[in-house]
Protein backbone atom coordinates (compact mmCIF):
# COMPACT_ATOMS: atom_id res chain seq x y z
CA UNK A 1 0.00 0.00 0.00
CA UNK A 2 2.92 2.67 0.66
CA UNK A 3 4.36 1.74 -2.67
CA UNK A 4 1.32 2.70 -4.47
CA UNK A 5 0.73 6.17 -2.26
CA UNK A 6 4.55 6.39 -3.23
CA UNK A 7 3.75 5.98 -6.87
CA UNK A 8 0.91 8.14 -7.05
CA UNK A 9 2.15 10.65 -5.06
CA UNK A 10 5.01 11.10 -7.87
CA UNK A 11 2.73 11.20 -10.30
CA UNK A 12 0.55 14.18 -9.48
CA UNK A 13 4.20 15.66 -8.81
CA UNK A 14 4.93 14.78 -11.99
CA UNK A 15 1.68 16.51 -13.86
CA UNK A 16 2.21 19.75 -11.60
CA UNK A 17 5.44 19.95 -12.43
CA UNK A 18 5.02 18.74 -15.97
CA UNK A 19 7.12 21.27 -18.36
CA UNK A 20 7.94 21.26 -22.19
CA UNK A 21 10.93 21.58 -23.32
CA UNK A 22 11.81 24.33 -26.49
CA UNK A 23 13.00 22.32 -29.42
CA UNK A 24 15.78 24.27 -30.48
CA UNK A 25 17.30 23.67 -26.48
CA UNK A 26 17.04 19.77 -27.02
CA UNK A 27 20.38 17.15 -27.90
CA UNK A 28 19.07 15.28 -31.15
CA UNK A 29 20.03 11.48 -30.40
CA UNK A 30 18.42 9.45 -31.26
CA UNK A 31 15.65 7.84 -29.34
CA UNK A 32 16.03 4.59 -28.07
CA UNK A 33 13.58 1.76 -30.26
CA UNK A 34 11.52 0.69 -26.95
CA UNK A 35 11.35 3.51 -25.44
CA UNK A 36 9.52 5.12 -28.57
CA UNK A 37 7.54 2.34 -28.65
CA UNK A 38 5.85 2.76 -24.89
CA UNK A 39 5.80 6.70 -26.03
CA UNK A 40 3.64 5.72 -29.16
CA UNK A 41 1.43 3.08 -27.35
CA UNK A 42 0.36 5.40 -24.34
CA UNK A 43 -0.46 7.84 -26.91
CA UNK A 44 -3.04 5.78 -28.17
CA UNK A 45 -4.73 5.07 -24.78
CA UNK A 46 -7.15 8.46 -25.09
CA UNK A 47 -10.84 8.99 -25.05
CA UNK A 48 -12.58 7.38 -28.62
CA UNK A 49 -16.14 7.90 -28.56
CA UNK A 50 -17.50 4.83 -30.65
CA UNK A 51 -13.58 3.80 -30.95
CA UNK A 52 -13.61 5.34 -34.37
CA UNK A 53 -9.13 6.09 -34.28
CA UNK A 54 -9.73 8.96 -36.23
CA UNK A 55 -6.02 9.73 -36.21
CA UNK A 56 -2.81 8.81 -37.59
CA UNK A 57 0.72 8.77 -36.70
CA UNK A 58 4.13 8.93 -38.32
CA UNK A 59 7.34 8.74 -37.11
CA UNK A 60 9.71 10.37 -38.54
CA UNK A 61 13.54 10.04 -37.01
CA UNK A 62 16.97 9.58 -38.86
CA UNK A 63 17.47 10.50 -42.15
CA UNK A 64 14.07 10.94 -43.04
CA UNK A 65 14.16 13.82 -40.05
CA UNK A 66 16.81 15.52 -42.59
CA UNK A 67 15.03 14.65 -45.94
CA UNK A 68 11.53 15.98 -44.61
CA UNK A 69 13.62 19.28 -43.70
CA UNK A 70 15.06 19.92 -47.02
CA UNK A 71 12.40 18.23 -49.36
CA UNK A 72 8.98 19.86 -47.73
CA UNK A 73 9.71 22.45 -45.14
CA UNK A 74 12.33 24.31 -46.93
CA UNK A 75 11.57 24.41 -50.29
CA UNK A 76 7.55 24.95 -49.80
CA UNK A 77 9.64 27.95 -46.88
CA UNK A 78 11.24 29.28 -50.45
CA UNK A 79 8.54 28.82 -52.50
CA UNK A 80 6.45 31.39 -50.48
CA UNK A 81 9.53 33.80 -49.25
CA UNK A 82 11.88 33.36 -52.30
CA UNK A 83 13.35 36.85 -50.91
CA UNK A 84 14.05 35.81 -47.17
CA UNK A 85 17.64 35.54 -45.64
CA UNK A 86 19.96 32.42 -45.88
CA UNK A 87 20.73 32.84 -42.32
CA UNK A 88 16.39 31.85 -41.84
CA UNK A 89 16.06 29.56 -44.87
CA UNK A 90 19.19 27.86 -42.50
CA UNK A 91 16.71 27.81 -39.41
CA UNK A 92 14.06 25.93 -41.93
CA UNK A 93 16.55 23.28 -43.40
CA UNK A 94 16.72 22.01 -39.90
CA UNK A 95 13.48 22.30 -37.93
CA UNK A 96 12.61 18.47 -37.70
CA UNK A 97 16.36 17.63 -36.93
CA UNK A 98 16.33 19.71 -33.56
CA UNK A 99 14.88 16.32 -32.20
CA UNK A 100 15.56 12.73 -32.20
CA UNK A 101 12.37 11.65 -33.24
CA UNK A 102 8.69 13.85 -34.17
CA UNK A 103 5.78 11.92 -34.27
CA UNK A 104 3.49 13.65 -36.16
CA UNK A 105 0.11 12.94 -35.44
CA UNK A 106 -2.44 13.61 -38.00
CA UNK A 107 -6.33 14.10 -37.53
CA UNK A 108 -8.20 11.95 -39.46
CA UNK A 109 -12.20 12.29 -38.60
CA UNK A 110 -14.22 10.01 -40.60
CA UNK A 111 -18.28 10.30 -41.58
CA UNK A 112 -20.16 9.24 -38.51
CA UNK A 113 -24.33 9.68 -37.98
CA UNK A 114 -23.54 10.20 -34.10
CA UNK A 115 -19.82 11.49 -33.39
CA UNK A 116 -19.25 15.03 -34.41
CA UNK A 117 -15.92 15.92 -36.24
CA UNK A 118 -15.11 18.28 -32.76
CA UNK A 119 -15.24 15.24 -30.77
CA UNK A 120 -12.35 13.44 -33.15
CA UNK A 121 -10.37 16.56 -33.54
CA UNK A 122 -10.37 16.67 -29.48
CA UNK A 123 -9.29 13.17 -29.10
CA UNK A 124 -6.31 13.91 -31.91
CA UNK A 125 -5.40 16.33 -29.56
CA UNK A 126 -5.29 14.22 -26.63
CA UNK A 127 -3.16 11.53 -28.47
CA UNK A 128 -0.40 14.54 -28.83
CA UNK A 129 -1.09 15.14 -25.19
CA UNK A 130 -0.13 11.59 -24.10
CA UNK A 131 2.56 11.04 -26.35
CA UNK A 132 3.83 14.55 -24.92
CA UNK A 133 3.62 13.43 -20.99
CA UNK A 134 4.65 10.02 -21.76
CA UNK A 135 7.66 11.04 -23.43
CA UNK A 136 8.30 13.54 -20.47
CA UNK A 137 7.73 11.12 -17.89
CA UNK A 138 10.48 9.14 -19.30
CA UNK A 139 12.84 11.98 -18.68
CA UNK A 140 12.67 12.67 -22.51
CA UNK A 141 12.67 16.56 -23.64
CA UNK A 142 9.45 16.88 -25.31
CA UNK A 143 7.92 19.50 -26.66
CA UNK A 144 4.08 19.51 -29.12
CA UNK A 145 4.37 22.33 -32.02
CA UNK A 146 2.41 23.75 -34.54
CA UNK A 147 4.69 25.44 -36.35
CA UNK A 148 3.86 27.43 -40.30
CA UNK A 149 4.44 23.81 -41.51
CA UNK A 150 1.74 22.05 -39.61
CA UNK A 151 -0.49 24.05 -42.22
CA UNK A 152 1.36 23.42 -45.26
CA UNK A 153 -1.31 21.38 -47.64
CA UNK A 154 2.69 19.76 -49.24
CA UNK A 155 3.12 18.69 -45.88
CA UNK A 156 0.07 16.66 -45.13
CA UNK A 157 -0.06 15.29 -48.41
CA UNK A 158 3.38 14.37 -47.49
CA UNK A 159 2.84 12.58 -44.42
CA UNK A 160 -0.45 10.58 -46.13
CA UNK A 161 -2.88 13.29 -45.22
CA UNK A 162 -6.14 14.25 -47.09
CA UNK A 163 -6.32 17.99 -48.13
CA UNK A 164 -9.71 19.51 -46.98
CA UNK A 165 -10.22 16.61 -44.82
CA UNK A 166 -7.42 16.17 -42.28
CA UNK A 167 -5.43 18.48 -40.31
CA UNK A 168 -2.09 18.03 -37.91
CA UNK A 169 -3.06 18.27 -34.44
CA UNK A 170 0.82 18.70 -33.74
CA UNK A 171 4.73 17.48 -34.12
CA UNK A 172 5.67 16.23 -31.22
CA UNK A 173 9.37 16.28 -30.97
CA UNK A 174 11.19 14.43 -28.66
CA UNK A 175 14.88 14.50 -27.62
CA UNK A 176 17.53 14.48 -24.80
CA UNK A 177 17.84 17.52 -22.53
CA UNK A 178 20.80 19.62 -21.95
CA UNK A 179 19.13 20.72 -19.04
CA UNK A 180 16.34 21.35 -16.73
CA UNK A 181 13.87 23.87 -17.78
CA UNK A 182 12.51 26.84 -15.59
CA UNK A 183 8.89 27.45 -14.52
CA UNK A 184 7.09 29.81 -16.63
CA UNK A 185 4.16 31.82 -15.83
CA UNK A 186 1.03 29.96 -15.34
CA UNK A 187 -2.57 31.46 -15.38
CA UNK A 188 -3.84 32.37 -12.00
CA UNK A 189 -6.81 29.38 -11.53
CA UNK A 190 -9.45 32.74 -9.68
CA UNK A 191 -9.14 34.09 -13.48
CA UNK A 192 -10.11 31.00 -15.12
CA UNK A 193 -11.99 28.55 -12.66
CA UNK A 194 -15.35 28.59 -11.41
CA UNK A 195 -16.90 26.47 -9.28
CA UNK A 196 -20.64 25.64 -9.63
Amino acid sequence: MQKVKRIMSEIRKFFSKRRSVRASKMLSDPIDKNDLNTIINAGLRVPDHGALSPWKLKVIQGAALKKIDEEVILSEFIKNKPDSQKSVQDIESKRLQRAGAVIVVISTPVNHPKIPFWEMQLSSGAVCMNLLSCAQSMGYAAQWLTEWYAYNDKMLNYLGGVVDRDKVSGFIYIGHKLEETNERKRPNLSDIVTFL
